[in-house]
């Protein structure tokens, strides 16, 4: 039975999904404080220390709906351009295979041998 769960927890669809969630968390408190700052640079432009909260011309509470709608536009803005936007783009690299490809075995092997040699100049030892 606990053997059946520990399987569950480790799959990796759940795994990257408990990943995502997290990150998306983290990404959510981002977005939400730069949201703060833009609306507090909006309220110091608008006047001293107005708030569209609390803006209710002729007794309508518009203010709140004006706050939660510039919030949506900030937050949509993010996302698209630092989420959306570099994802299209890299997959727009992959379907012309312009897609990085990894060091053959040769320069892998190269690459290995004179960070060996650099290191042991570095050293001062006379290896092999």
């Amino acid at each position: 039975m606990l053997k059946g769960f520990k399987e569950f927890i480790m799959r990796g669809n759940l795994v990257e999904l408990a990943v995502a969630f997290i990150i998306a968390t983290a990404f959510a408190l981002v977005v939400t404080t730069f949201t703060n700052v833009v609306m507090s640079l909006i309220s110091l432009v608008t006047g001293d220390g107005f708030n569209f909260n609390d803006w209710e011309p002729n007794g309508v509470p518009i203010g709140a709906f004006i706050t939660a709608t510039i919030s949506f536009l900030i937050i949509a803005a993010v996302v698209y351009f630092f989420v959306v936007t570099p994802y299209n783009k890299l997959q727009e690299r992959r379907a012309r295979g312009e897609e990085p490809t990894p060091p053959s075995e040769e320069v892998t092997l190269l690459t290995e041998i004179r960070d060996e040699l650099r290191a042991q100049r570095s050293s001062g030892g006379t290896g092999v």
